[in-house]
């Protein structure tokens, strides 16, 4: 078993966070070709390739993987409302989340998720690499690379694309191990972030 983001986030998720062939097993696959609605929202992306659905670190997020959450991993964002966090709190009173504001700009929403991220996995280990705008969905949104690692877990790099939408946060993240798997599926995560549509927006 793995320690990369599914484990440390498994505090987030009553059942746990399994990256491996047990999620491929009970997850419902997601058919190639065919798009589908996300993370209990109006986004919807059309996969190239069958993925399987491994975990929920959100009321509003969903991960996808292909060969196990060690591997490869999809996370998608979907309709993030105005102070609201991105995962399940941790704990609350002694390490709150960041929240999310409707007002946040391209570098506001980099350091939200950095932020959560040092505090969910508890690591010092996580850098932004690059940050530019780009369209997401149809709309003006932003892209960003990281890399980052749990303990002496092996580096992990990273990928998000997304926009604020209605005022809320529409998002998509790929990582993966920086050796070999995240160069292997990233164009597949490409298609499917440059697929992301919002075919409904709830208020």
């Amino acid at each position: 078993m793995h320690k990369t983001k599914k484990v440390a986030l498994a505090l987030l998720v009553s059942a746990g966070l399994i990256g491996s062939a047990a999620v491929l097993a009970a997850g419902r696959l997601k058919p190639a070709g065919v798009a589908v609605a996300v993370a209990r929202s109006g986004l919807t992306v059309t996969p190239d390739r069958a993925w399987s659905k491994g975990a929920r670190p959100g009321r509003l997020s969903e991960s996808w993987t292909l060969d196990g959450l060690s591997i490869n991993e999809l996370t998608f964002y979907g309709g993030i409302a105005d102070n609201t966090t991105l995962f399940r709190e941790v704990s609350k009173s002694e390490r709150p989340l960041p929240r999310f504001s409707k007002t946040m700009l391209m570098p506001d929403i980099v350091q939200l998720f950095e932020s959560s991220y040092r505090v969910a996995l508890t690591t010092p280990l996580f850098t932004v690499d690059s940050v530019e705008p780009a369209p997401f969905a149809g709309t003006d949104g932003f892209r960003f690379t990281y890399s980052f690692a749990v303990a002496d877990e092996v580096k992990r790099k990273g990928e998000a694309r997304g926009a604020i939408i209605g005022g809320k946060l529409y998002m998509v993240t790929y990582e993966a191990p920086r050796i070999h798997y995240y160069d292997r599926d990233y164009a597949s995560f490409v298609k499917i972030a440059e697929s992301a549509r919002i075919v409904a927006v709830k208020k």
